[in-house]
């Protein structure tokens, strides 16, 4: 395959990928990063302390990438894990909003709280954002995973400011290629692995200071200890003062993977990301003639490209079916050359 470089990295395999809402492709400098490690591995000289530092540097990434403060930010293993956290901390008996068709990694560890009466509405998106804060709390994605619909997040921020409605925002389709600033939101969440482009296994969470005081943490280890090599053995609990404390133990190669892409993309000019990302899709709706949408990913209408999917897989473009409809996504690796393939292969 030949390598494309893109904001100073290099990725391979990226000509005809346009499945990143799936999962990201890997740099070049990660994957070398990670053959280190895993042959460390192999040859039994893996030293487990190495891994403390990507995360530092993950945590310190995601901050940034997002807009919110590093101590507010702790490691999961994947949103719906952190989520569940969050949600065991809602009072008995909370009203919550979503959006309808809403992904259920932001939405299910708050129904499975039904049997403490807490309840989860779903609303169109307008309707959502106007009566947010006639709610207790909001949990919703950013950019709709099905779609790529983007959700008006000023206005969102407005509807609860004086509130005391509680809002979570996912913001796994977003984090990447959206300019984010979401210091104002109680939680936001994140897996790694779709536009942050590290291996699967490790999301991150952030938590205002009033959310982060009522809950619970339940998977408290070593790791979330103030000093995590010196709590491994032992009462009393010695947790940390801040995020960490929500901390699990790391997965070690994702956490590697996310020390290394999640400061590289923090320092990228990431208005240029947004622009070139949702720039490329704005090129495929318009020969589409589908409705302008600020987002890097396009939902292909069934009814239009019925045979779409055999269309593009045979064409050798890797994309994804969501809801019924062909699911593509812009990420900064991608190229006009591959909306030019795509529209080839619909033609």
């Amino acid at each position: 395959m030949t390598a494309r470089h893109a904001f100073g990295a290099e990725f391979t395999g990226a000509a005809g990928f346009l499945n990143s809402p799936t999962y990201g492709l890997p740099p070049t400098f990660l994957m070398r990063a990670l053959h280190d490690c895993l042959a460390a591995w192999q040859a039994g000289t893996l030293d487990a302390r190495s891994f403390d530092q990507p995360v530092r540097d993950a945590r310190a990434g995601y901050a940034t990438v997002v807009g919110v403060p590093a101590e507010s930010v702790a490691m999961a293993g994947s949103a719906s894990a952190a989520l569940g956290l969050v949600a065991a901390a809602i009072p008995d008996g909370s009203r919550g909003a979503t959006l309808a068709g809403e992904f259920t990694s932001t939405t299910f560890p708050f129904a499975a709280q039904a049997g403490r009466g807490v309840s989860l509405t779903e609303l169109p998106a307008d309707e959502l954002v106007a009566t947010a804060g006639d709610y207790d709390f909001v949990t919703v994605s950013l950019v709709q995973s099905a779609t790529g619909a983007v959700l008006d997040a000023e206005a969102l921020r407005a509807s609860v400011a004086g509130t005391d409605t509680v809002t979570i925002v996912d913001v796994t389709q977003a984090a990447g290629w959206k300019l984010l600033d979401l210091g104002w939101a109680d939680v936001t969440v994140a897996s790694v692995y779709k536009w942050l482009l590290a291996p699967r296994g490790t999301a991150f969470l952030s938590v205002s200071g009033r959310i982060a005081r009522s809950m619970t943490p339940h998977a408290a280890n070593w790791y979330a200890g103030e000093q995590p090599w010196e709590s491994i053995y032992g009462l009393p609990v010695r947790l940390a003062g801040d995020a960490r404390r929500f901390d699990t133990s790391p997965a070690w190669f994702g956490a590697l993977g996310a020390g290394l892409t999640l400061p590289w993309l923090a320092a990228l000019d990431r208005s240029a990301v947004e622009a070139h990302t949702v720039g490329l899709a704005d090129t495929l709706r318009s020969a589409l003639d589908l409705p302008p949408d600020p987002s890097a990913i396009v939902s292909l209408p069934p009814g239009r490209h019925g045979d779409a999917a055999d269309r593009l897989q045979r064409a050798g473009i890797r994309a994804s079916v969501r809801a019924g409809a062909v699911r593509v996504g812009f990420h900064l690796y991608n190229t006009a050359d591959d909306v030019s393939r795509l529209l080839a292969a619909l033609a």
